[in-house]
């Protein structure tokens, strides 16, 4: 029942509103007691002085007790509404109008006398009232005698107990049905538009649960679907916010889903070519090696020696191909992590330049270094670049034809340094330079093992994990282009 967001708010604004009409009746009834209290004292504020004027209570500068008296019969029987009482100037009780059994005090306190006589103007000021420890009384007040003779105080409490009562049972009544009435009015009042309100609001956030409901039951990630931004393409506040961050959310799940399903393809179809790369060369160590023991007394010397140099040769480069494979897992699950730091790159050049000249000599090809020298220090890993530049002049030999130049040329873009590895073979297909770095891609213009290896795939991931990149080219005169970038040091 209170699971829905609208279900809860509904509540919360119910519970709100009682307690605002709750706290609206308390005020009110303090305000109103306040209110007649003051209006109360601002009337009566002279009936005190009136009394002793009226009823003759002063006669030739003394009180009179039997006009007292007489006075207190009266206004006990013909107006209960006020009650009568004559102090001394300590505030101790005299006499009085009221019922004897009922007097609780002995005196009352002078304080607010004192604040009554002085400040006319303040209202209300409220005394001890006689018949109660805790209440409060509006009252007026005069000293008796006189003012310039007092020998007490006639102390008038405006409003004496019968009174309380019967205006304390007419008003209950009428706070009563006033505040219901308001409270109930107030209240649906509120509720229906706060219902509106938090509908207006809970709609659209209905609205955004549809559409995560419906991408959690679609089975295509990657397909059409309804988009928070075509239905509100403002971004006005938090729920358009949070919509719009939904849409690209779900984009990005379905970009990652298209990843892992050309991920899981590249894997079936890696899986399927290393198992056939693995198989050629084990099958014909094998057959070379069944041969040399089925035959070895029909064949001649040179001929076991060029068995076993074959069957030799598969196992290197299946081994190899093994020692590329856990290369390229290790660095695809990150257990092997580059040391970068800054490193001189004119001079890692020079060097695999050098290491690489003998080989190259063999096949009549030559390594040139052009360019600018007076490169800067550049962040990387100083082994995994050497590993890649080695691997790109292995592959631009194996390219090039005797006699031709392979060159290793050296710059600077922006931030980067830019290595360019050329060679002067036949290039690349135009079909086949989106897949040369995928593994073990097999192309229109493979070498003569009829794949392209691990060796590219290798690169493109340690220069990834260095914070640079690799990307090839086919150059206008002829050949291919692998180009190496690395961020600058600072």
């Amino acid at each position: 029942m209170f699971r829905s967001l609208y279900t809860k708010l509904a509540v919360g604004l119910f519970i709100l509103l009682v307690s605002v009409g709750l706290v609206y009746v308390f005020i009110s009834i303090v305000s109103l007691q306040q209110y007649n209290a003051s209006i109360n004292q601002e009337l009566h504020r002279g009936l005190a002085k009136d009394l002793v004027s009226d009823r003759n209570l002063v006669k030739e500068g003394r009180l009179d007790e039997q006009a007292l008296k007489a006075l207190f019969e009266l206004y006990m029987t013909i107006n209960p509404s006020i009650e009568i009482y004559l102090l001394d100037t300590e505030g101790r009780i005299l006499s009085y109008s009221a019922d004897p059994d009922k007097i609780k005090r002995n005196r009352v306190s002078l304080a607010p006398i004192r604040q009554f006589l002085n400040d006319p103007t303040q209202y209300p000021v409220l005394g001890d009232d006689p018949r109660s420890h805790e209440r409060e009384k509006a009252f007026s007040v005069t000293p008796v005698p006189s003012a310039e003779n007092p020998e007490g105080y006639l102390y008038v409490v405006l409003r004496g107990e019968e009174y309380d009562a019967v205006q304390m049972m007419a008003r209950e009544g009428q706070v009563i049905r006033m505040s219901a009435w308001a409270v109930l009015a107030s209240l649906v009042v509120g509720m229906i538009a706060g219902l509106l309100v938090f509908r207006m609001l809970t709609r659209r956030l209905t609205r955004l649960t549809q559409l995560v409901e419906a991408f959690e039951h679609q089975e295509d990630a990657t397909a059409d679907r309804t988009t928070w931004r075509s239905q509100r393409p403002h971004v006005r506040d938090e729920i358009d916010y949070l919509g719009v961050t939904f849409d690209r959310m779900a984009d990005r799940i379905g970009d990652q889903m298209e990843q892992l399903r050309e991920k899981d393809a590249l894997r079936r179809r890696l899986v399927a070519q290393v198992s056939h790369d693995l198989r050629t060369p084990l099958a014909s160590m094998q057959g070379y090696v069944e041969s040399l023991r089925m035959k070895r007394a029909e064949l001649s010397d040179e001929e076991q020696e060029r068995f076993l140099s074959i069957a030799l040769s598969e196992g290197h480069r299946l081994g190899h191909l093994v020692n590329e494979l856990f290369e390229l897992a290790s660095l695809e699950a990150r257990e092997k992590q580059p040391c970068v730091e800054p490193f001189a790159p004119a001079e890692l050049v020079q060097d695999v330049v050098q290491k690489h000249t003998p080989e190259a000599a063999k096949h009549g090809q030559s390594l040139t270094v052009t360019g600018n020298r007076s490169l800067p220090m550049v962040r990387g890993d100083l082994g995994m670049t050497e590993r890649v530049l080695d691997n790109l002049i292995i592959n631009a030999m194996n390219d090039s034809a005797s006699g031709r130049a392979i060159e290793l040329n050296l710059g600077v873009q922006g931030d980067r340094l830019v290595v360019a590895v050329n060679d002067n073979g036949p290039g690349i297909s135009q079909a086949d330079l989106d897949h040369v770095f995928d593994p073990l891609y097999r192309g229109q213009s493979g070498n003569g093992s009829g794949h392209a290896g691990l060796g590219l795939a290798i690169a493109r991931r340690i220069m990834e994990l260095q914070g640079g990149d690799i990307d090839v080219l086919n150059r206008p005169q002829g050949g291919a282009s692998f180009v190496v970038r690395l961020p600058l040091s600072d």
